[in-house]
């Protein structure tokens, strides 16, 4: 797969994008056709860590995209196991990220998503999101750092995926302790192999790519460099043709899918996120890449996001389409001081390299 420069990127961008759309028309929920976020907290549910009814089912796609970023790291020579870069402050991190996130209702890409079907309620998400990566910026400007990796034994880095091949294995067996939706967004899906396929790409796209939508707006305050935004571009430009295409595009604020109008929260909320997922060194979705790349750190971060997700439904701080709950508030302003402070905690004046790297700082 080539995908170097600009138009490289933005053609990972433009399949994402179409697969995105093909995923709905498949039975995925409409502007939910991948989410990482979402689809972390449908697997926890199905794993029993949160019992809400609705949002319950092992997402192939996710068990792809690891896959696919593996496969293609061994491909490409990137597959380097490393680790002990502060992982309890990352899976903190992660944790709080998915806190923000499902105030909002979707990771970064379901935010491009949401915005491509009409959604007009995202644009505070994206307002929000932009706010806490230019917050975190400032950080990586005045020295921030988690400190650097260490090589670790080989056999590290092939757990990660393994945990994958188990989750396919429960999702085709279905065996009685594993849950599974009969309605809501978690009994809407598409068929397994479509699924897995389409994460599959992704996945492999993404790590080739080095696609996240933090990094590219990240890139661009830092270096005036659009590289990495362009592919977020492209998601957006085909799944809203593809949006008018299919009848999935519906302008307005009121009545969205899996959605709330609550501008405020669907701004704090992803204010939060984009902070957090600024001091970790990339989006949800890198960080599931850089998990399969054998980077350690970011399977904890992971793991801080599988735990948070469920914690979010265990004591009802995701909000819902009629808003954002009165423990959700708390606890994204709760967020936003705990981040803040993993910030000004580790920062240090010293000249700084962020560009295209999980490790920020010297």
């Amino acid at each position: 797969m080539c995908v170097g420069g600009k138009k490289g990127i933005a053609l990972v961008g433009a399949l994402v994008g179409a697969l995105a759309v093909a995923l709905v028309a498949f039975g995925n929920p409409v502007n939910m056709g991948i989410c990482i976020v979402c689809f972390i907290r449908d697997t926890a549910g199905a794993l029993g860590l949160h019992r809400a009814p609705v949002v319950q089912y092992i997402r192939p796609e996710i068990i792809g995209i690891a896959l696919g970023a593996w496969l293609m790291s061994l491909r490409g020579g990137d597959f380097r196991v490393r680790g002990g870069s502060a992982p309890f402050t990352r899976f903190i991190l992660g944790f709080f990220v998915v806190v923000g996130a499902l105030m909002f209702l979707g990771c970064p890409l379901r935010m491009v998503l949401r915005l491509a079907g009409g959604d007009l309620t995202a644009v505070f998400g994206l307002l929000g999101f932009t706010a806490g990566i230019l917050v975190g910026v400032a950080f990586l400007n005045r020295g921030f750092t988690l400190g650097r990796t260490y090589s670790l034994p080989k056999g590290e880095g092939y757990l990660f995926p393994a945990v994958q091949v188990v989750l396919l294995i429960l999702l085709v067996a279905g065996p009685a302790f594993i849950f599974f939706s009969s309605e809501g967004p978690g009994s809407l899906h598409a068929p397994i192999l479509v699924s897995l396929l389409a994460g599959l790409i992704v996945g492999a796209g993404a790590q080739r790519s080095r696609l996240c939508m933090v990094g590219g707006i990240r890139d661009l305050v830092l270096f005036k460099d659009s590289h990495l935004i362009s592919g977020f571009l492209a998601i957006f430009l085909v799944a809203l043709v593809g949006n008018l295409v299919t009848g999935n595009f519906r302008l307005g604020f009121s009545g969205q899918p899996v959605a709330h109008t609550d501008w405020l929260w669907n701004f704090l909320g992803m204010l939060l996120a984009g902070l957090g997922s600024v001091l970790l060194g990339g989006c949800p979705l890198r960080q599931i890449v850089l998990g399969a790349e054998g980077n350690a750190d970011s399977v904890i971060t992971v793991l801080g996001m599988l735990v948070g997700a469920a914690f979010a439904h265990n004591f009802g701080l995701a909000a819902s389409g009629a808003g954002a709950t009165a423990n959700g508030k708390l606890a994204t302003i709760i967020g936003l001081i705990v981040v803040a402070a993993v910030g000004l905690l580790n920062t240090e004046r010293a000249e700084v390299s962020v560009k295209g790297e999980v490790q920020v700082g010297s």
